[in-house]
């Protein structure tokens, strides 16, 4: 019986031969010739593998959740693997090691970087870190989907509100989330362009944005964007990698679907507006108020940069909303803002019944007829113990590694968050490059734990360490 499933993941590989036939063409089309041939090898190891995988016989019996958890954790080893190619191959003499980082961090949307200055990069490459981004998004939402099964059951049949999870749907489904991610990516794109940034530059935010990553195609955001409208629409659009995808979906065609669907977006919108009602009344006295907004929704969406110098008193607000994370099926990562309200209310209640055991107190989310159970609770307050036991172990691991404890700290939260070290975390001078290969490849790892469901990883410590 095949662990791995392989055909799952052939479709990656063949994603990832189309992104190289484009810088191909991109490369020809502005004379760049200096990697050319690394897009050409990226190109055809990607399209055999990707045709030899799905050639492997699909198994009669379905696959159970290991399976499936399995293979979205070989999908994160291996796309990277042949996603690097292009640094590996390339003329600026990177290791393997610095190479496999590059691309994992694409790959995961977190955006930490071996590069010091990213204008020594020719334009086809700093275009193919952006590419490793987009590729990575679509993947990190396919995987919600595959791994459906783990969620908790009010989210799972609001999902089928809109998508199909009958297996001969299969095909059809998965073109429709291809289509809708490449869609919004245009219109980002489109965007940008109308306030006057560079095409180059606009493609690039393009993919950073939709997929909530942290690769710039220049070494300061500043040097991009300038003006108050350029911050503003940009800030605003960060936001599509922190609802669901779904909901920017309809709110640009007016599809009128189900509201219950969206009831996450819902209590999205409003936590959005309070935290930007409260950073204008509290904090934008002495600092631009759009440069607060940029800081704002890119931490919320775990994008991460920002325009703003370090501002210390701020730091740990920052983090904080990073940790709370978007949407369910965004792009973004964190705790996600849901189960924190939701486990919130049921803590709240419990306590209110000891106080007042006459009364009932109903786990309901407000504005809508969606109950929350005693089973969901359990996997959300899982989800927490296990993000802190994550967070003390990098931490530690950093620690030991000869980095001081505070930026251990806020570095691991970055990391288990795929969040990018910027200047409102005071990590914009954190150097990558100078790691040990230890510390690389301990980020690595937590870089890809952070990526997937951590409940998963509990799943997985049942499976292999509890066996009956």
């Amino acid at each position: 019986m095949y662990i791995i499933q392989l055909r799952y993941l052939s479709f990656f590989f063949g994603l990832i031969s189309i992104l190289s036939f484009f810088n191909i063409i991109y490369s020809y089309y502005l004379n760049l010739y200096l990697n050319l041939d690394t897009y050409y090898y990226c190109l055809f190891i990607s399209l055999i593998i990707s045709l030899i995988f799905y050639k492997v016989k699909i198994l009669e019996k379905k696959p159970n959740i290991y399976h499936k958890i399995l293979t979205v954790f070989f999908g994160y080893i291996s796309l990277p693997l042949i996603l690097s190619i292009p640094y590996y191959l390339s003329i600026y003499n990177l290791t393997f090691l610095n190479s496999f980082f590059e691309a994992i961090s694409g790959f995961t949307s977190t955006g930490f970087t071996i590069f010091e200055n990213i204008k020594h990069i020719d334009q086809s490459l700093i275009l193919w870190r952006s590419s490793t981004q987009w590729i990575g998004g679509l993947y990190f939402l396919y995987s919600i989907i595959y791994l459906i099964d783990i969620y908790d059951q009010s989210f799972k049949k609001t999902f089928t509100n809109f998508f199909s999870l009958n297996s001969s749907e299969i095909l059809k489904q998965a073109i429709k989330i291809f289509l809708l991610y490449s869609f919004l990516t245009l219109i980002i794109f489109i965007i940008l362009n109308l306030f006057s940034i560079r095409a180059f530059d606009s493609l690039n935010l393009a993919f950073t944005l939709i997929s909530s990553g942290g690769f710039l195609p220049v070494n300061d955001l500043s040097n991009i964007i300038k003006e108050n409208s350029q911050i503003i629409i940009l800030s605003l659009l960060m936001m599509f990698s922190f609802f669901s995808i779904f909901f920017s979906y309809n709110l640009i065609l007016f599809r009128d679907k189900n509201s219950n669907f969206f009831y996450e977006d819902f209590h999205l919108i409003i936590y959005y507006v309070m935290v930007i009602t409260l950073f204008f009344l509290f904090f934008s006295f002495n600092n631009n108020f759009s440069n607060n907004l940029l800081s704002l929704s890119s931490s919320m969406s775990n994008i991460g940069f920002s325009l703003d110098s370090e501002r210390q008193n701020l730091t740990f607000i920052f983090l904080i909303l990073v940790i709370i994370g978007g949407s369910f099926f965004s792009t973004s990562s964190g705790l996600r803002f849901i189960k924190l309200y939701s486990l919130f209310k049921y803590s709240i209640n419990q306590i209110l019944s000891f106080s007042r055991p006459k009364n009932i107190f109903m786990n309901r989310l407000i504005f809508t007829k969606i109950n929350f159970d005693f089973d969901e609770i359990n996997k959300y307050f899982l989800t927490i113990i296990i993000f802190i036991l994550s967070l003390f172990i990098l931490t530690s691991l950093l620690s030991l590694s000869g980095i001081e404890f505070e930026n251990s700290f806020k570095l691991s939260i970055l990391t288990l968050m795929n969040t990018v070290n910027s200047s409102i975390y005071g990590l914009s001078e954190f150097n990558f490059n100078n790691l040990h290969f230890f510390t690389k490849y301990t980020l690595i790892f937590f870089m890809i734990i952070g990526r997937i469901e951590l409940l998963t990883v509990l799943l997985l410590i049942k499976k292999f360490l509890f066996k009956n």
